[in-house]
């Protein structure tokens, strides 16, 4: 495996672990967040994860991606968004926070159905004026997009023998689907994510828009497989058709780490592309959870004419600060 190159930072003083082949920093202070966001906005890093899911949503923020402070939530217990506030008592997955119309939307999913709640603030305390789900059906991994022509849209996971990527319109509010909009995208198909025959699973997509192609990257294979990755599709219409790259994975067992799946991707405090991802706990060896954030930058290379994410070497472990 080639070596990446080492993070450097000034935060070195506080022995953080910044590295380019990770290895678990001293006592294991990683941050444990699995499904991680990532917003930035005014010098201050805002990551929401799933974390101790059957209270609510968990938040940290950091200056320079590498120290986090944990439970800084204005809601109870120092969460995001607790479960007092939304519909489900448990199952709180997977969430992502965005700052449209002068306030600060979540998505998230609970007990397996697809959520919204709005705050004045990234700490929250994010509340459902009606704690009920988007959609009645089943979904999970629910991300905002919005195009250039504001017109809002939610890409989502479906379960149909199997997780499947859906997508449907959202109205202006950004919290209610439009009716009849509902569509499938696709499902597992390709031999990278079907490496566990039992498993049919394309599942954690977020869509962002490149020189006029829309990219939407994803997860495959069981969030319990080391071989958990990260794969992309692209289109020139969000209706489709989506091709899948005919490179992926692009991201898989990468910086010594397994299970390297779920991800966001977000631009840092110097406009350049990263992605949120994360990682088994490896403590021990074969341990899944609780899983772990790590952030690497991220360069799009001209592939056939589209743009396609490369995940760069230089990466950081995320610890939680003293």
């Amino acid at each position: 495996m080639k070596t990446g190159k080492i993070v450097l930072a000034a935060a070195l003083l506080l022995s953080a672990p910044l590295f380019g082949d990770l290895v678990a920093p001293p006592r294991d202070r990683r941050v444990p967040f699995a499904d991680p966001f990532i917003l930035y906005e005014n010098g201050t890093y805002y990551a929401y994860g799933t974390y101790r899911s059957k209270e609510g949503i968990g938040i940290a923020t950091s200056t320079d991606l590498v120290h986090w402070k944990m439970d800084v939530g204005k809601a109870k217990d120092g969460f995001a968004l607790h479960r007092d506030d939304s519909f489900g008592e448990k199952n709180f997955w997977a969430p992502e926070v965005y700052h449209v119309g002068g306030r600060y939307v979540m998505f998230y999913s609970a007990e397996e159905h697809v959520c919204a709640a709005e705050a004045e603030s990234p700490l929250g305390p994010f509340r459902q004026t009606e704690k009920k789900p988007i959609l009645e059906r089943k979904g999970i991994d629910n991300s905002l997009f919005i195009d250039d022509d504001g017109r809002a849209w939610m890409v989502y996971v479906h379960f149909d023998k199997g997780n499947v990527v859906w997508l449907t319109e959202m109205e202006k509010d950004c919290i209610h689907a439009k009716p009849g909009t509902v569509r499938m995208l696709f499902r597992a198909t390709e031999p990278w994510e079907r490496m566990n025959p039992r498993c049919s699973v394309t599942e954690g997509p977020f869509i962002v828009k490149i020189d006029g192609t829309y990219v939407l990257t994803y997860s495959a294979n069981d969030y319990r497989d080391p071989d958990y990755a990260v794969g992309v599709a692209t289109t020139k219409s969000l209706e489709g058709p989506w091709t899948k790259y005919a490179g992926n994975p692009i991201l898989r067992r990468r910086f010594r780490l397994k299970g390297t799946g779920h991800h966001s991707l977000f631009k840092d405090a110097d406009g350049k592309w990263r992605i949120v991802f994360h990682a088994h706990n490896d403590r021990p060896p074969d341990a899944i959870h609780p899983r772990r954030m790590y952030v690497a930058g991220v360069s799009f290379k001209t592939v056939d004419g589209l743009p396609i994410p490369t995940v760069d070497d230089n990466s950081v472990s995320c610890v939680v600060a003293p």
